[in-house]
């Protein structure tokens, strides 16, 4: 399928690394040029290094997308080399830690801040640029607990449901222009973090530390679902580049969800 992604610009914010990163590669061998945003040059100098193919168009931008200035500093870059975004994913956010007894006042407006208002400030600076030109595509990274948050981590699930929240309202604010917003939500994605992660709670609790097997527990004990796996971070960005293409012009105000059925809800 020819996902018509030749001569669209695409922004992806937290692309140095992780999911992003994919999101981004993604993106360009489907034929965008994509703007790959780190918040610091090392970051950024760092993830273009490890581009495996030189023909793809990617360009790095930086920027502290937690403060005004810094997102604007991402626009200037993006103006710099020429482009203007048609494909805004806003990717970058952050699962911080922490319990309802311990969490401070500081912390919630933190968690905010990472995960909504770090969204909110690239919006407000593409979407003229989109509503000009009768066309953008607008991606909220989420996650499946912004409709089904667990007992930890309040502050950040709070967060996540206000950004899948706004998507919805800004897919109606944007009715008639060409735009499209939508959110994906994934379930444990299998990144080099979770793994770690689990193999340190696999030595406490004495599961396996092979990662197949491991993956099973992961599945039987916090994360059941009837795929019986953690998804890709590939099967992530294949979801998030359809919806950023044409081919996806009628797909407007949705939260979808990559968790191989774990949470049951219609």
């Amino acid at each position: 399928m020819d996902l018509q992604l030749r001569n669209k610009t695409a922004l992806v914010s937290g692309a140095h690394r992780g999911t992003g990163n994919v999101i981004a590669t993604t993106l360009a061998q489907e034929g965008a040029t994509v703007a790959l945003h780190a918040f610091t040059p090392q970051e950024a100098d760092a993830a273009m290094a490890a581009i495996a193919d030189p023909a793809l168009s990617i360009v790095p931008v930086t920027g502290d997308l937690l403060t005004d200035e810094g997102a604007r500093e991402v626009m200037d870059q993006l103006a710099q080399h020429g482009m203007k975004a048609d494909i805004l994913v806003n990717n970058y956010g952050a699962a911080l830690m922490g319990k309802w007894g311990s969490l401070s006042t500081d912390q919630w407006i933190e968690a905010t801040n990472v995960n909504v208002l770090s969204a909110v400030r690239l919006i407000q600076l593409c979407t003229p640029q989109m509503k000009q030109n009768q066309w953008g595509r607008i991606i909220n990274l989420s996650t499946i607990g912004d409709h089904q948050p667990n007992a930890i981590m309040p502050h950040y699930y709070a967060a996540k449901a206000a950004l899948s929240n706004s998507s919805a309202s800004l897919a109606r604010e944007l009715s008639n222009t060409g735009i499209t917003v939508n959110t994906v939500s994934p379930g444990l994605i299998h990144t080099a973090e979770i793994e770690q992660a689990y193999l340190a709670k696999a030595e406490k609790k004495g599961w396996p530390t092979d990662w197949e097997a491991l993956q099973q527990a992961i599945v039987e004990n916090d994360f059941p679902n009837p795929c019986g796996r953690l998804a890709s971070r590939q099967e992530v960005a294949d979801l998030v580049v359809f919806l950023a293409s044409p081919r996806a012009g009628f797909i407007n105000g949705q939260n979808i969800r990559v968790d191989g059925g774990a949470v049951r809800y219609v």
